[in-house]
């Protein structure tokens, strides 16, 4: 066995079925008076609710959360937060509230809890992606990481079908690149090939009967695994091509991220043989080939695989190709801008992904 190292990242996670009605002895715990509730504006209902269920003790609710954690909406929230004398902030929705959470946490000192009702996965995380000057910059700090998150499997039973795939596929690229990570473990190779397992398993079920409680419950758990993963150790090409794809040319997070995992697994496969054969007991019908496993759950999936169909333009390929190769960062293989270029106008024109590049 190589040598590793293996840092557990502290939390406190509370899972299953209603758990949502234990928010109240957790601010008691915490001994937390007036947190500030955050949501999306789509989201406002949730964040009401959870009103309702602290019997109106809040602070106030801030609602104008917002993908890419733009820093003027921080700000705002920020001086909100001030004003209402917050002592703590509970956000309620996707990454792009939990941003938000954590924008305003690491900026403060606030305690955060967390209420996902997504599979992105940030709230397992002590990074924090903000866009400011259309430009996104991402920073870790072991203070960024919500103090506790609470995984209320009934708060997915409404994640429209075509959005649970694509926030699943997200999750499940955290546990892909998690697999080949310059400083992997064996603990982390555990959670990642479990929680793909469990998501794999999970997400063509939701997307034929979205109301099934079996299998939304087995998604959330995986999700949180695969979302342990990225929380504990580095990224590599997929993330770091999402980030630009993402904050340049305002890509919506998770369709990104399904449209360009096959895509950045084929381009790496040569280097990581253990990582792909990991991967290929863990999807299913891969057949041992692990890039034809995810096209095969995409199509499952009934996903969208073209960047085009989101607005980008195929004249954005080449600035793209530029901006992906401009900042150095590890990866298992060498960052060439051909192949690069190649991928990046594969995942646009939405094909299948090959291992050619």
């Amino acid at each position: 066995m190589q040598s590793f190292e293996y840092n557990a990242n502290p939390g406190r996670v509370i899972f299953g079925s209603g758990c949502l009605k234990k928010l109240p002895d957790e601010v008691a715990r915490l001994n937390l008076k007036a947190p500030l509730l955050l949501s999306t504006p789509q989201q406002v209902d949730q964040a009401e609710s959870l009103k309702a269920i602290l019997n109106g003790k809040v602070a106030g609710l801030f609602t104008k959360a917002t993908m890419h954690t733009p820093s003027h909406i921080t700000d705002e929230a920020l001086e909100y937060a001030k004003d209402q004398k917050a002592d703590s902030v509970i956000s309620i929705g996707g990454g792009s509230t939990v941003g938000l959470g954590k924008a305003i946490g690491i900026r403060t000192g606030l305690p955060h809890i967390c209420i996902p009702t997504t599979y992105a996965g940030s709230e397992m995380t002590p990074i924090l992606g903000e866009t400011a000057d259309g430009q996104k910059k991402t920073r870790s700090d072991p203070k960024i990481l919500p103090g506790t998150v609470i995984y209320d499997v009934d708060l997915t039973l409404t994640l429209p079908p075509a959005l649970s795939a694509t926030s699943g596929v997200n999750a499940v690229a955290h546990a892909v690149e998690a697999l080949y990570a310059r400083n992997t473990n064996p603990i982390m190779c555990l959670l990642a090939q479990e929680g793909i397992k469990a998501l794999v398993e999970a997400l063509p079920d939701i997307v034929q009967d979205p109301s099934s409680q079996a299998a939304r419950s087995k998604a959330l758990y995986g999700a949180w695994l695969c979302a342990t993963c990225l929380g504990s150790v580095g990224m590599a090409l997929h993330h770091k091509l999402c980030h630009t794809l993402g904050g340049s040319f305002n890509l919506p997070h998770a369709e990104t991220h399904t449209i360009v995992l096959p895509h950045a697994l084929s381009y790496n496969a040569p280097k990581i043989p253990e990582a792909m054969k990991q991967l290929a007991v863990a999807l299913p019908e891969s057949d041992g080939d692990a890039i034809q496993g995810l096209n095969v759950l995409l199509t499952k999936l009934k996903v969208k695989r073209g960047l085009k169909d989101f607005g980008m333009k195929e004249t954005d390929i080449d600035r793209a190709a530029d901006i992906a190769v401009s900042n150095p960062y590890w990866n298992p293989r060498e960052i060439e801008k051909g192949p690069i270029r190649e991928l990046i106008r594969r995942c646009w024109a939405g094909e299948d992904a090959r291992a050619d590049l």
